[in-house]
């Protein structure tokens, strides 16, 4: 595993009324569409979209999510999201998050996401399936 490169995308948002409480504040609730939207932005830059896992013949739900909010996100902030893929040998997907505040570029949150492999049956895939040995190799992870 080459520790040197770094994978990482970033997204600028905006805070939309709809995701903020009676505070006036991001609820905790939008956290993981965020995540989700940095996803699909690394997804497209690095060509690992899950609709081209599912072609595969792969799902890659998450199985574990961790968010630490540092500052509160607030309407009408326009914060950006970086996601910074983390490799690793098993069978899995492992991005780390990162909000700013791109006025302040001052740390709001972070948080990692874990997805796993699952078969067109929805069972476990234990072994790192071949499309995404291949895909760490076009970016010289492995």
């Amino acid at each position: 595993m080459n520790e040197e490169i770094i994978l990482k995308a970033s997204k600028e948002f905006d805070i939309r009324f709809s995701e903020v409480d009676s505070m006036n504040v991001v609820w905790h609730g939008s956290y993981p569409l965020y995540f989700e939207d940095a996803r699909e932005e690394f997804g497209r830059k690095y060509k690992l979209e899950y609709l081209r896992i599912a072609e595969f013949g792969y799902y890659a739900p998450l199985v574990d999510m961790q968010i630490h909010y540092k500052k509160p996100l607030a309407y009408q902030m326009k914060p950006r999201i970086d996601i910074i893929y983390r490799p690793t040998e098993a069978a899995k997907i492992v991005f780390d998050y990162e909000i700013y505040n791109t006025e302040t570029d001052e740390l709001m949150a972070t948080g990692r996401t874990v997805q796993v492999f699952m078969d067109k049956n929805y069972q476990l895939v234990w072994i790192t399936p071949d499309f995404y040995q291949e895909w760490k190799r076009m970016w010289n992870l492995i």
